[in-house]
């Protein structure tokens, strides 16, 4: 095996992280921000005369982070199916060479 398919299964492995930081990164709500979403929720709330009540703000929160995880999966997944093909190709390229 050369140089070059080493660093094929390298650069899969390097896309593989790579995406699933993007998505990570990608969230919607990241969690430093929920504070600020919580206090706009509240005074959304008061302004249309409604309750605010903890309940309805962690709905809100649970369809978002459903919303990023199905995201996050989906990079995954396509980060797997493509690092899973590299290591595949290494594989067949490896026994070419030993057989």
């Amino acid at each position: 095996m050369n140089n070059s398919d080493y660093n094929k299964a390298e650069n899969a492995v390097n896309n593989t992280e790579n995406s699933l930081q993007n998505a990570a990164d990608k969230a919607k709500w990241k969690v430093n921000e929920l504070a600020d979403k919580a206090k706009d929720y509240i005074n959304e709330k008061r302004a249309n005369d409604e309750e605010a009540t903890q309940e309805d703000w962690l709905d809100k929160v649970k369809n978002n982070a459903s919303d990023a995880w199905e995201s996050v999966k989906d990079h995954a997944n396509d980060a797997w199916e493509k690092t899973k093909d590299a290591a595949e190709d290494v594989k067949a390229e490896w026994n070419k060479k030993t057989n």
